[in-house]
């Protein structure tokens, strides 16, 4: 015979297997207005017990009119559609409906929502690692997993949806919660020396691609931002040009896309030098990009990276990447006495803390010029 208990604290009853059961109302059907019963199993009453105080109160955080009602990729999408689009830049869009429909929902989109677990995650995770990597003709000789970083970023999506699930009473907690994720393994920071400076830049000029590596080391442009680069967005009389724009490849295809911050939307000076370096190319070209593929419209940056490959190889020269001919820049300007904070704009980092982070290790010696300049003037008076 059931316990009776006080309203609303359930029922606790021993069933003919040995086992006991706690029933309790968890709300009620919003169309007919009959209670929705669930109940709690246990080896002993006491148990029992506790696991149903435990499922009354937890009750009382859920929605169970839509309890139950999603698979987790049901609600992924349901997200995105509602809450993603409206949040997230446009220029993520595209990304993150990659990564929902690539990577989440492939292997736990069957999922019923409120039963996803840290585990369910955490093999998630662990497989992207070694075999996410959706087969593109792009990347057939990369690693067939995924970097560590875009593990993470999965991650935060995942979790971002499962933040939304809770605020609407779909499921008690965050399974995202207790997630070991991987570590981001910053790739070391490789720069040509001023020395080594003139060997790149005489096999650029013999490779027929000078005019493009060398604005790249004057303005520290990111590798989608020099590609994106019109000529309606050089100020010849004042000597800037404005950078507003980057080239992307999407889905396979070479496209423009916006910048992703807005300190990334910046216009840059420009020295004599790459003035003159921009007028012979204008001569060289006839289309809207600075730098147009032979074919007209942009340039693929997968091909700038081969083609950057291909000049360190006849220079003799390591390889590195084109984003490292970024960080040249920077470091050049820094080491000759530009300060950080016009670095940091010209990079278009969101602060001049962050740049004065990155390249610390150029920054040092500065500092511990100035500490010796300050030491001799205070021991001099």
């Amino acid at each position: 015979m059931a316990k009776r208990r006080a309203s609303g604290e359930g029922n606790i009853r021993k069933r003919s297997d040995g086992r006991w059961e706690g029933r309790y109302t968890a709300g009620h059907n919003p169309v007919t207005g009959k209670p929705i019963y669930k109940n709690v199993l246990g080896k002993s009453q006491s148990e029992v017990l506790e696991k149903l105080e435990t499922a009354i109160k937890d009750s009382k955080k859920l929605d169970f009119t839509n309890y139950g009602q999603y698979t987790v990729g049901q609600w992924m999408d349901v997200w995105y559609e509602y809450y993603a689009v409206i949040k997230v830049r446009p220029s993520s869009h595209q990304t993150y409906r990659g990564y929902i429909e690539h990577h989440i929902k492939p292997y736990i989109g069957e999922i019923p929502l409120e039963k996803l677990t840290t585990l369910d995650l955490q093999k998630l995770y662990s497989k992207l690692l070694t075999g996410g990597r959706v087969v593109r003709k792009e990347s057939k000789k990369q690693p067939k997993g995924l970097s560590a970083k875009t593990v993470r970023n999965i991650n935060q999506i995942i979790s971002s949806a499962m933040d939304q699930a809770v605020r609407q009473k779909l499921i008690i907690s965050n399974p995202t919660d207790g997630c070991a994720l991987p570590r981001i393994e910053h790739k070391e920071m490789h720069t040509l020396s001023d020395d080594r400076l003139s060997d790149f830049l005489k096999e650029a000029k013999a490779s027929g691609v000078y005019e493009m590596y060398y604005i790249e080391l004057a303005t520290g442009l990111r590798r989608g931002e020099l590609l994106g680069l019109k000529w309606d967005d050089v100020d010849w009389k004042r000597k800037t040009i404005r950078i507003c724009r980057q080239v992307a490849r999407i889905n396979g295809e070479v496209v423009e896309a916006p910048l992703k911050t807005k300190n990334a939307y910046r216009t840059i000076s420009l020295g004599d030098g790459a003035i003159a370096i921009l007028e012979a190319q204008k001569e060289k070209t006839n289309d809207k990009y600075i730098f147009p593929s032979p074919n007209g419209g942009p340039i693929s940056p997968d091909s700038v990276q081969n083609m950057l490959n291909r000049v360190l190889k006849r220079a003799g020269l390591p390889k590195i990447r084109v984003h490292d001919l970024r960080h040249t820049f920077a470091t050049l300007a820094l080491q000759n006495g530009v300060d950080i904070k016009t670095v940091s704009g010209m990079l278009g980092h969101y602060s001049a803390g962050f740049t004065l982070d990155t390249y610390t290790h150029v920054t040092t010696p500065a500092q511990i010029e100035a500490a010796n300049t300050m030491g001799r003037v205070l021991g001099e008076a």
